[in-house]
């Protein structure tokens, strides 16, 4: 089913990933299913990416809305007019609107309060209203139900997100290119003489090389789509149609070429230049190279700019002086820097400035591991007198348990009922046995016989 224009414009103009070109025309693909299509979708960007898509999802799947977006032209999409045809959806579709809604204001609360928790601002009441004005594309008054003013908010806030996009990479590309001369220029000044000729020397010799490559077609000439159709489709170039290029190349069937079905068809003029193997040849500068090209399509093609290049367009086109007498495409190294040399000086300077912060913050750390550290040793001296103390604590226990269980003993070490024994011994004559009592000895022994028994005889 053709997808409207929007929400090729909300979702699909930011696709990173390039759809891939069918070598063969005749040959039948099977499309996936629908689970693996959306996983085969890269984010657009944008921080609030799932909601847009999600939200778009939910109202592909009523029908009136649908029609709506069929036959509605980019200004009434954009001005916000054609969000007042919400309020004719279904309820399920409200419903499912509603909660989408209160998921995403309460994934952007909890976004808040991580940044004020990681900025350690104390508050102790947060006005989620005023934090969630922050966000553009939602209303934050009301943060329960999905209404008109929210899609409203949703696709203007998208649209110029989207739009900056590409100024965005742009200006991330510039940074990279100085970041990059200032890092060679460092490099040499770390050298002597000798070296810095030799390494200069051989930079420029790549930089030659670089620029020895075939000759680049105009991105959207006949020469560059004849390329393709012949290398890339295996057709007879004498046989170019563009009607049946544009079909062949719509890999999606929706009757539009989007920016990702368009930056595919420049894939062999790029292999001229770029080659991943060559020290001298930058992945980055191909993906810019990449981006410079669809713009110049874009802008000579995309009559009503609402980036996706429709059969009627690119046909007509076809019909230009341009199509037929290109001049050859100007690459990278054969335009202007992308950056002056006061811009470099400036982005040098805050450079140093980042770097010196970023020093200062080491140095504080350093000194908080140097306080650790020392805080560690003390703790660790602390714990070795404790475990010492404990130690001496458990011997005088041990010690004092033994002197408890040993029987009395004397100054010699003698036990004291020996030295009793001793004594005695010392004062009594020998054979003699002392008796503490006679008279209970006495009593003990046994009778005298009498005297006079009479005698019995046998």
């Amino acid at each position: 089913m053709m997808k409207p224009h929007w929400l090729l414009l909300l979702s699909l103009s930011l696709e990173v990933m390039a759809v891939p070109i069918k070598p063969n025309p005749n040959q039948q693909e099977v499309p996936p299913p629908k689970e693996e299509i959306q996983d085969e979708n890269a984010d657009t960007g944008l921080y609030y990416d799932r909601y847009l898509r999600e939200v778009i999802e939910v109202l592909e799947t009523d029908p009136h809305f649908r029609e709506k977006l069929q036959t509605a032209n980019t200004e009434d999409i954009k001005s916000g007019r054609l969000s007042k045809e919400l309020d004719l959806v279904g309820h399920h579709v409200r419903t499912r609107l509603d909660e989408l809604k209160r998921q995403e204001v309460s994934r952007l609360r909890m976004l808040l309060k991580a940044k004020m928790d990681s900025t350690n601002t104390q508050s102790v009441q947060m006005d989620h209203i005023s934090l969630l004005k922050q966000f553009e594309h939602l209303d934050p008054h009301n943060q329960n139900t999905f209404e008109a003013k929210d899609l409203e908010l949703l696709i203007s806030t998208a649209t110029k997100d989207l739009e900056n996009y590409d100024a965005e990479r742009h200006e991330e590309f510039k940074r990279y290119e100085m970041l990059k001369e200032h890092e060679r220029r460092e490099y040499l000044k770390g050298l002597d003489q000798e070296k810095r000729d030799q390494e200069e020397k051989r930079l420029e010799e790549l930089k030659e090389k670089h620029r020895q490559h075939p000759k680049v077609n105009a991105p959207g000439s006949v020469a560059q789509l004849r390329e393709v159709w012949e290398e890339t489709d295996g057709l007879d170039p004498q046989e170019f149609n563009p009607k049946t290029f544009f079909k062949l190349h719509d890999t999606n069937g929706d009757g539009l070429l989007d920016e990702q079905e368009l930056e595919a068809l420049f894939t062999k003029e790029l292999e001229k230049v770029y080659d991943p193997k060559n020290e001298e040849d930058d992945m980055m500068e191909m993906e810019e190279e990449r981006l410079r090209m669809r713009e110049h399509v874009m802008k000579n093609v995309d009559i009503d700019h609402n980036r996706v290049v429709s059969l009627e367009e690119f046909l007509k086109s076809t019909e230009k002086k341009e199509f037929n007498n290109a001049k050859e495409w100007q690459t990278l190294d054969d335009t202007r820097p992308v950056y002056s040399e006061e811009e470099l000086q400036r982005f040098e300077v805050e450079l140093r400035d980042k770097e010196a912060e970023l020093g200062r913050k080491a140095e504080s750390l350093r000194q908080e591991q140097d306080l650790l550290q020392e805080r560690g040793k003390a703790l660790e001296a602390q714990k070795r007198e404790y475990q010492q103390a404990v130690k001496e604590m458990a011997q005088r226990q041990k010690q004092q348990q033994e002197v408890k269980e040993q029987p009395p003993s004397g100054p010699n070490g003698e036990l004291l009922f020996q030295q009793g024994i001793n004594k005695l011994a010392q004062d009594e004559p020998v054979g003699k046995v002392p008796v503490e009592n006679d008279a209970e000895v006495q009593s003990s022994l046994p009778a005298e016989p009498p005297q006079n028994l009479p005698h019995h005889t046998s």
